[in-house]
């Protein structure tokens, strides 16, 4: 079992900057690859981004690249999202999710995340 704590939600104004945490704990997060999600109310939960157990591969959903970034230190139990350049749109709750995976290999649909978080909320006023 692995159970994740998400932190560092906030509200930012458009264009600003947080940095959301994603933390590990129970069995070993190094064999785990790790993805973002998020949803709005009525929406269905959507991907953001993913990293691979190793770290040595990232992948991000379009609407996001060259604004977030994924990133993971494993002797910390921990996974990043820096996200910059924050717009309305990218208001939502976020979610960390884990799972074994092979030390390249990244998942983007909820159903490849036996483990999630609880949430954090992010909230973009224009």
């Amino acid at each position: 079992q692995v159970q994740l704590v998400e932190s560092g939600g906030g509200l930012v104004q458009t264009g600003g900057s947080l940095r959301l945490s994603c933390a590990a704990s129970g069995r070993t997060f190094s064999y785990y690859a790790v993805g973002w999600f998020r949803q709005v109310p009525g929406k269905e939960r959507e991907f953001v981004a993913a990293i691979s157990y190793n770290g040595g591969r990232t992948f991000y959903t379009d609407s996001v690249k060259g604004r977030f970034t994924i990133s993971r230190v494993n002797g910390e139990n921990t996974v990043y999202l820096q996200m910059n350049r924050l717009k309305p749109e990218d208001t939502a709750v976020y979610y960390c999710a884990a799972n074994p995976m092979s030390p390249l290999a990244v998942g983007t649909r909820l159903h490849e995340y036996s483990y999630w978080g609880q949430g954090t909320q992010v909230t973009v006023s224009s």
